[in-house]
């Protein structure tokens, strides 16, 4: 019997996590690029390697880290019901945004999150985020509310999300620099173990943990505001 519940909880996970995390989800995630388009047109990324290599430090000291130790603390709270510390964590997510399309990016998805959660696979966690934040909603903070309210366990919880956060961005590469199909899944095998590395260490961090060191990519999100030409939001 408990292998029988151990065995539909994990497909419950896999499927939940397969369904939110899918580029068809409606959150609207192939609109960004994270400041990748400048990035490209500023000859910072140019090939494989250098693709690769920027979306590796954006999981160890950039964003990427960041957004899963919010994922994590967003989900902890959510889990022991602690509904207005979820809130400090998402205004808190909001606040770290480091220019205006990088802030638009985390809140319209996590909006658009949110607003489908709550219409097809609702639960109370995502009830009472949207009721304390309104539309101002951080991506990862509706992906972790959204987890613990279904009861899904935070390990591959934050695995997945990185993986869906760099699967969009190696998307976006590939269009941008541009690179073929093939070279677009070298690039996520070359990234499987920075996400791996990444999720346990958010997994380990709390809110004193944040902070980032990615300077060059926060320059790019600030100057793609103003780039001429531009296929992407961000």
């Amino acid at each position: 019997m408990d292998m029988v519940m151990a065995s539909t909880t994990t497909e419950a996970t896999l499927y939940r996590l397969m369904t939110w995390l899918t580029p068809s989800f409606p959150v609207g995630a192939f609109s960004y690029s994270h400041g990748l388009e400048w990035a490209v047109e500023s000859g910072d990324i140019r090939d494989l390697d250098s693709l690769t290599n920027w979306l590796s430090d954006l999981l160890a000291q950039g964003s990427g880290r960041n957004d899963a130790i919010l994922l994590a603390e967003a989900w902890r709270a959510a889990m022991a019901s602690d509904w207005q510390r979820l809130a400090d964590i998402c205004e808190l997510a909001l606040a770290l945004s480091p220019a205006r399309e990088r802030h638009l990016e985390t809140a319209m998805q996590g909006r658009s999150f949110a607003s489908a959660i709550a219409t097809s696979w609702p639960c109370a966690a995502i009830s009472e985020l949207q009721q304390r934040a309104g539309t101002a909603i951080a991506y990862p903070v509706a992906v972790g509310a959204a987890s613990a309210g279904h009861g899904l366990p935070l390990e591959p919880v934050v695995a997945a999300y990185l993986h869906g956060f760099v699967a969009n961005l190696v998307s976006a590469g590939v269009r941008l620099i541009p690179l073929g199909q093939t070279d677009g899944q070298r690039a996520l095998v070359a990234l499987e173990g920075p996400v791996g590395e990444a999720a346990r260490q958010a997994i380990q961090s709390d809110l004193d943990d944040l902070g980032a060191a990615m300077f060059r990519a926060d320059i790019a999100a600030m100057k793609h505001e103003t780039q001429y030409t531009r296929l992407f939001r961000s």
